[in-house]
């Protein structure tokens, strides 16, 4: 007796040939469950402070427990902590942001080995955002990285266990450093008031701090790093916290208690706004099978790099086909307007794409409501050849935000960041000024 043919179970229409572990495209919407914390993964030294100050619930990023909520849904949710982010200021725990240091006498050689713009570019005291790449080009972490000194750097890591990553690199190149996590945890100010809020914290000195810049100081006793730096495309900073496990509550409390005259809010990272601003979320947005090529982060492949690093010959050989008119990538990630009831909290699931005939090619990865756009933006991703700007799809919300039930919303590939930057990225002002970022 025949059997039918078994039809795939993850959206065999969207075309994911060119991955060997293709995305997860089942639709299997909200799993309400309740999260067990053991002692398999790590509470920050600000876990207990998060909990203090209403975190209701988490996550868990480079294997730590990670705060995705303060405000309740009955009392505004995530939009209420967007709120407090774009007009006030406001405090993250993103101690899950590891910091991996790697100090020595051939610590800038080894850097410039791994991640693919130029370090001996950054000037100690300076940070950068940055990419490591595998041998094929797919995107192993994207760290802001910070250079404390000549021989010094730091990791500040996102969601991938880059530690053994980089230790096993150095197996193979021999080079005299040593690579270790530190016993810092990061906080985030984020905000309009963060600047006026961070020079009560730290002094003038913070009205000359420049963007990616870093300053050695001290909050409440506790040796601090200081950076220009933040995951939300408003003004901001980050407070690296030494010694970490002994200081988290000196600092954490100082920066509570003379905040209250700012208005000052604990709040989750606002990845409503950092979409806003095409902040991409590595795992979300982008892993371990993707090229930055693929993600309009052309910029961090320099032509001119005179060192080799990893990945080197698989990024070249990408751009010399898109620059001859052929795609090497069956998707290329794009920012979309779409419709649809306002979406004002995570997507359990990467809601599908289709064309306007109904065929699925492709699918969200970070949708939002934008309450200055008054419409719902994501970033997704659609076939190379259809990523055009005013490209037409339609989206497969879940029936909680479509407009009718069981239809698809309209949707259009549009100019990514959705709105301009109080503190822009490198692709944003390249992009402003009309400067081929992918130089």
């Amino acid at each position: 007796m025949k059997t039918a043919p078994r039809t795939h179970p993850n959206v065999p229409g969207v075309d994911q040939s060119d991955r060997l572990v293709p995305r997860n495209l089942r639709q299997s919407g909200p799993t309400p469950v309740q999260m067990l914390i053991s002692t398999r993964v790590r509470k920050s030294p600000f876990w207990h402070l998060s909990v203090e100050a209403g975190c209701w619930r988490a996550t868990v990023y480079n294997r730590m427990y990670h705060p995705r909520g303060y405000v309740k849904p009955e009392d505004g949710g995530a939009m209420a902590e967007y709120d407090a982010l774009v007009n006030r200021v406001t405090l993250w725990n993103v101690a899950v942001e590891r910091q991996i240091r790697v100090r020595g006498p051939e610590a800038e050689a080894f850097v410039n080995r791994v991640i693919t713009r130029d370090a001996t570019e950054i000037a100690p005291m300076r940070g950068k955002y940055a990419i490591l790449c595998n041998e094929k080009g797919g995107i192993v972490n994207d760290p802001v990285l910070l250079r404390l000194a000549e021989d010094e750097f730091w990791f500040s890591l996102s969601d991938s266990d880059v530690l053994l990553w980089l230790q096993g690199v150095n197996v193979g190149l021999g080079l005299d450093v040593d690579i270790a996590e530190l016993d810092v945890a990061p906080l985030q100010i984020q905000g309009p008031l963060s600047e006026e809020f961070m020079a009560e914290l730290f002094g003038d000195a913070i009205h000359d701090l420049p963007y990616y810049g870093l300053m050695e100081a001290e909050l409440a006793g506790c040796p601090v790093v200081v950076s220009q730096t933040g995951f939300s495309g408003e003004k901001g900073y980050e407070v690296f916290v030494r010694d970490a496990s002994l200081n988290a509550e000196l600092v954490w409390y100082e920066i509570r208690s003379l905040g209250a005259r700012f208005g000052l809010r604990v709040i989750a990272p606002a990845h409503h706004r950092r979409i806003a601003a095409g902040i991409l979320s590595w795992g979300q947005d982008m892993d371990i099978e993707t090229s930055p090529l693929q993600l309009n982060l052309a910029y961090q492949v320099p032509r001119k790099k005179q060192s080799d690093y990893i990945g080197r010959a698989a990024l070249e050989a990408q751009r010399a086909a898109i620059d001859e008119g052929r795609s090497p990538f069956r998707l290329k990630l794009v920012g979309l307007a779409m419709g649809g009831k306002p979406i004002t909290d995570y997507a359990p699931d990467f809601w599908l794409i289709s064309t306007p005939d109904g065929a699925r090619v492709g699918y969200i990865t970070s949708p939002w409501w934008s309450p200055e756009l008054g419409h719902n933006i994501a970033l997704g991703y659609v076939p190379w050849e259809m990523s055009g700007p005013e490209t037409a799809f339609r989206v497969e919300l879940p029936e909680a935000y479509a407009e009718r039930t069981g239809q698809p919303v309209d949707a259009e590939v549009v100019e990514v960041p959705f709105r301009p930057s109080k503190t822009p990225s490198a692709r944003e002002r390249a992009h402003a000024a009309g400067r081929d970022w992918a130089s």
